[in-house]
């Protein structure tokens, strides 16, 4: 047996294929993954770590220390990152797989329930790729997502991991009902309740159809018809037994929230993420940190809704509501920063193309973040909201979900835009 270090040594200088090729002619029973790089994020700490080994077995982190330091005596499946900076996989809060920013704005309204899945499927692996490796998504028709979601934990496509709401639920004319057909039609969306029953009767179905987060629309939104972007909507008492079921049931709370009254509601109901939180006083601020709810802010995607919206066909009414809420957003985002609020990474991806959610890191700290914080809210926070203790963080005993960029994104949040290298549940999708 070659001593480790010296082993090591050699093994740096073969390319990423090669190695693959010497390691397959070992004992299989030996076989470990070993990925050494330049650095590391430590996301706790928000530092960068110079020269980082990881030992992976199966899809968990055992050891992470540096090259010089492996002393055990296995034979190594190796992945040199020689030049990049390791990260643990981002998570993104808000997404809407099943839709895509670039579609036909009113067209797509009326897309069938195989459509939304295969759009689903295609932007999963859009996502991955760009380095987020859990996605919290927040409304889809007809359970699309569901099934995506459970075709990726069966292996049989690629994609993050998925905690999906199914239908977000709504009063009656809602932000998330059906407003655009004709009244003939009598056309609604299925995730409408009005009452507390009903809407405990809606958070049972969903769950009952394999949602493993609840969504509720609290106050009206940007891209609804007929609905006023400020204003509170679902009751205290409505919100409230969306809660109390979800909770008792064990699944996390997202509620859609834009108007002050809809978010001070929403936190004394005792959601557990407010979504967009746009027009936020210094006393809902104020409540949010002393709930501990989380804030899930998307400052990036009115960019895109400014630039393209029109030519994607979206009605004049809904950009001008865009442009209402926009600078309204990113002063409350900046204002619950520095008061110390809970923040998570929430893109709103569909609204602009998946794949780009990286874009919105350097637009949290152009706002009153710091690098680390920007990358504690799409790591370390996330898991924290998800009430899960074995992502978002490069450390022996969480699950091997690593990617990485070329330099340190501490420097460059920007960097954050080009993932060079995805690795969930220590599988490799990205080289």
């Amino acid at each position: 047996m070659v001593k480790p270090n010296k082993q090591l040594k050699g093994l740096t200088k073969f390319s990423f294929a090669a190695a693959i090729s010497l390691t397959l002619s070992l004992p299989a029973l030996a076989q470990q993954t070993l990925l050494i790089a330049d650095a590391y994020v430590d996301v706790v700490k928000g530092k960068t770590i110079n020269d980082v080994a990881i030992v992976i077995n199966g899809n968990q982190i055992t050891q992470v220390t540096q090259q010089a330091k492996i002393t055990t005596d296995n034979d190594y499946k190796l992945i040199d990152l020689s030049g990049k900076t390791l990260l643990p996989g981002m998570m993104d809060m808000h997404v809407h797989l099943s839709g895509d920013a670039e579609d036909n704005f009113l067209a797509s309204q009326n897309y069938s329930i195989p459509r939304q899945t295969v759009k689903a499927v295609k932007n999963a692996e859009k996502t991955l790729m760009a380095g987020f490796t859990t996605v919290r998504d927040l409304g889809a028709a007809g359970y699309a997502v569901i099934a995506t979601r459970d075709g990726i934990n069966a292996g049989e496509i690629a994609g993050p991991r998925i905690w999906a709401v199914g239908h977000p639920i709504s009063i009656t004319g809602g932000h998330c009902d059906d407003n655009f057909s004709s009244p003939e039609k009598k056309s609604k969306s299925q995730g409408v309740a009005d009452g507390p029953w009903a809407v405990r009767a809606k958070v049972r179905e969903n769950i009952k159809y394999g949602a493993n987060a609840i969504k509720v629309c609290a106050t009206g939104g940007v891209f609804s018809k007929g609905t006023k972007v400020g204003v509170q909507q679902l009751t205290y008492e409505e919100i409230k037994s969306a809660v109390d079921e979800a909770h008792m049931r064990g699944l996390v709370v997202a509620s859609h929230a834009h108007g002050t009254n809809g978010i001070k509601e929403s936190i004394r109901a005792g959601v557990d993420s407010i979504e967009h939180c746009s027009f936020m006083d210094k006393e809902a601020i104020k409540m949010a940190v002393k709930a501990g709810t989380y804030l899930s802010c998307d400052i990036y995607n009115t960019e895109y809704t400014l630039a393209y919206g029109a030519a994607n066909g979206v009605p004049e009414a809904n950009i001008n509501k865009e442009k209402l809420v926009s600078q309204a957003q990113r002063d409350s985002f900046r204002a619950a920063v520095k008061a110390g609020a809970n923040m998570v990474f929430g893109s709103d991806a569909a609204i602009y193309p998946h794949g780009d959610n990286g874009k919105q890191f350097s637009r949290m700290v152009t706002f009153g973040m710091t690098p680390a914080q920007a990358l504690q809210a799409a790591t370390i926070n996330s898991a924290a909201l998800l009430k899960q203790d074995n992502l978002g963080q490069i450390k022996a005993g969480f699950l091997a979900d690593i990617i990485a960029v070329d330099g340190d994104p501490l420097s460059n949040i920007s960097l954050m835009e080009n993932v060079t290298f995805v690795m969930k549940d220590g599988q490799v999708y990205k080289q």
